[in-house]
């Protein structure tokens, strides 16, 4: 036994690695389980207390739980990290086709625009859209059709048209390209198990996302622009003055009698509809004549109103050109259930811009357990926001990410270090998406959702069930007919097989890889492969012993002349699966990854484990029937 020593080391440390590197998927999921528990427990006792509570406000709450129980215990986030990943196709998800709207960033860079080069870029748009054709060929094309000199608008009068189209098309690859980038940033960052994030032609990119079902929480993620700015909050008397105004102007051109204050007479009482004819704006936009501050309140269904009557070129002439009402990014929910939009009157220019910010961190206010995103800024961006906040001491200052307010806070004090927060998430969630846009920066220009399908976790838990059924029938089947036909051969051919699907696993884990619905259909075929090599190096040994031959010689014999039929034909199997996982996508990598690893893991199995095993069997005198 000696002489088999080693080998049973090197065996026994091999499948000691597999379970260790296995343990994390059977912690996660008894980790799962538990959390189902304990969150069932909490909602029973939430609806006992309150059994009126609403089905959203329930699952507010029981997010808000659930994000402090994994928060509380770094080993769930540990074991999460380390589990053999799934596919879309297993774990559900969202599959997404972006468009990167290269008119965006075209537009951006006119210097002088005017009608014309808005109509050939908005022409050039629509031809684009259903041909994939280049947008900035057609631009070009366009203007000299014109005979428009590309100079007109872009580059500068010492560059020939040529030139200038060749420096356009650069930028606009490069849009796509950094567009690429930044959403595997984000998407990596967020901890999604193997995306696949791929081009498609020349503006669209393909977005795979396994685990996220919540189409909105996709989105964002995806389509954020990390426009990050920290505007001033004007005064109430200036907000109300405004806004006034607005209300006055309005109720002229709809025939309504002129309003001279934001308050409601309450000598008076109107009824509804004769405050919305008097009060247009207030009936929509309305501030709470108590408050300290003149914010208003929105409901959700009018605010695509009152953006329409910001758009009005006589509403526009009477706001100030260095001001604009914002909303807030998210909206509180009422006691009916409705949801209401917060409107700020702000700074147009920013004090500041989130180009400062160098590090964002997500985490749970100690002290008042609410969600929230640290910020570090360098130290340019550091003194600047000690000068700002020193100087605006008891005013507000508004946290606006692409276009929305997240928070508004008053400032107490002049703050030093260049290290501030963003309050305002609903959950740790919802501030961990907010932490990624901040870090992994700014799309160079827009990114449209022209497809989207979602994968739900039920059907993909159909797919897990009849993935593991298939390969388990395969199995038991492959195994009893090696059992019936070769007897004790068949049973060590059972026993490697069943260690090559333990290695096989074991190796997905460690590498972090991705098993999906095509991948398990690699596994099997590894087991009819597995099987092939044992039922090669069976028969060769039948034919020694045919021969005269002694067990251990056939058994030895039997090795050595099965060495090349087994290995050619599984290297030519793994250039194949080689092939395939370089020049493939999705589904394909998938099952080209799972059948090079089963190959080795075959081969391992094959001319290690099952010699071993025969070899051990033969000294200590047991008896071997090859049937």
């Amino acid at each position: 036994m000696k002489e088999f020593r080693f080998k049973l080391i090197l065996i026994l440390a091999f499948i000691g690695l597999n379970l260790y590197l296995l343990y994390p998927t059977y912690q996660d999921y008894v980790n799962t389980e538990e959390i189902k528990q304990e969150m069932s427990i909490i909602s029973k006792k939430i609806k006992k207390k309150n059994p009126t509570i609403s089905e959203l406000e329930l699952n507010k709450k029981l997010s808000y739980k659930e994000d402090s129980i994994r928060v509380s215990n770094p080993s769930y986030k540990n074991s999460s990290e380390k589990r053999v990943k799934l596919g879309l196709d297993l774990q559900g998800g969202m599959y997404l086709v972006l468009e990167v709207n290269t008119g965006k960033l075209l537009e951006k860079l006119v210097q002088e625009p005017d009608n014309t080069i808005k109509q050939i870029l908005a022409e050039a748009e629509a031809i684009a859209k259903v041909t994939d054709e280049d947008l900035v060929s057609l631009v070009a094309k366009k203007l000299q059709e014109k005979q428009i000199r590309l100079s007109r608008y872009f580059g500068n009068v010492r560059e020939s048209d040529n030139e200038i189209i060749a420096k356009l098309k650069a930028q606009e690859e490069d849009a796509v390209k950094r567009a690429i980038e930044i959403i595997e940033n984000r998407v990596n960052q967020y901890g999604v198990s193997e995306p696949n994030i791929q081009p498609q032609g020349a503006r669209r990119i393909i977005v795979e996302l396994p685990g996220i079902s919540k189409e909105e929480e996709a989105k964002r993620l995806l389509q954020g622009r990390a426009l990050l700015q920290f505007s001033l909050v004007k005064d109430p008397e200036f907000t109300v003055k405004i806004m006034n105004a607005i209300d006055q102007h309005l109720a002229q051109i709809t025939g309504g009698i002129d309003s001279t204050t934001a308050k409601q007479d309450t000598s008076k009482k109107l009824s509804e509809e004769e405050f919305r004819k008097q009060h247009p704006f207030f009936a929509v936009a309305i501030i709470n004549p108590q408050s300290p501050v003149a914010d208003a309140f929105v409901k959700e269904q009018n605010v695509a109103l009152l953006k329409n009557y910001f758009a009005r070129p006589d509403v526009q002439a009477i706001i100030p050109e260095n001001v604009q009402f914002v909303f807030s990014a998210k909206p509180t929910i009422t006691e009916t259930n409705e949801k209401v939009y917060r409107m700020y009157l702000v700074n147009k220019n920013p004090e500041l811009t989130g180009e400062v910010i160098v590090d964002a961190q997500a985490n749970i206010d100690p002290q008042t357990t609410a969600p929230i995103v640290s910020m570090q800024m360098n130290s340019e961006g550091g003194l600047e926001w000690a000068r700002i906040t020193g100087a605006n001491v008891n005013k507000r200052i508004a946290v606006i990410l692409d276009g929305v307010v997240y928070t508004a806070p008053t400032v107490m004090g002049k703050i030093t270090g260049g290290r501030s927060q963003i309050e305002g998430s609903e959950n740790l969630e919802e501030a961990k998406l907010l932490e990624i846009v901040l870090k992994a920066g700014a799309l160079p220009a827009p990114v449209d959702i022209i497809e989207e399908r979602t994968v739900g976790p039920s059907l993909g838990q159909d797919s897990i069930y009849q993935g593991l059924m298939s390969s388990v029938v395969s199995f038991v089947f492959v195994g009893l007919f090696m059992l019936l036909y070769y007897r004790t051969g068949g049973a060590v051919a059972g026993l490697s097989l069943f260690l090559t699907l333990l290695f096989i696993m074991g190796i997905l884990a460690g590498f972090h890889a991705t098993l999906t619905l095509p991948g398990i259909a690699g596994i099997i075929l590894t087991i009819g492969m597995a099987v092939d090599a044992n039922v090669i190096i069976y028969e060769r040994m039948r034919e020694e012993l045919a021969s005269g031959k002694t067990l251990k010689s056939a058994i030895s014999a039997g090795f050595t002349n099965s060495y090349s039929a087994i290995i050619d034909s599984n290297i030519t199997t793994f250039i194949t699966g080689a092939i395939l996982y370089q020049f493939g996508s999705g589904p394909i990598q998938g099952f080209a990854l799972t059948l090079m690893i089963g190959i080795v893991i075959t081969l391992f199995s094959a001319f290690v484990l099952s010699r071993v095993v025969l070899d051990i069997m033969v000294a200590t005198g047991m008896k071997i029937n090859l049937g």
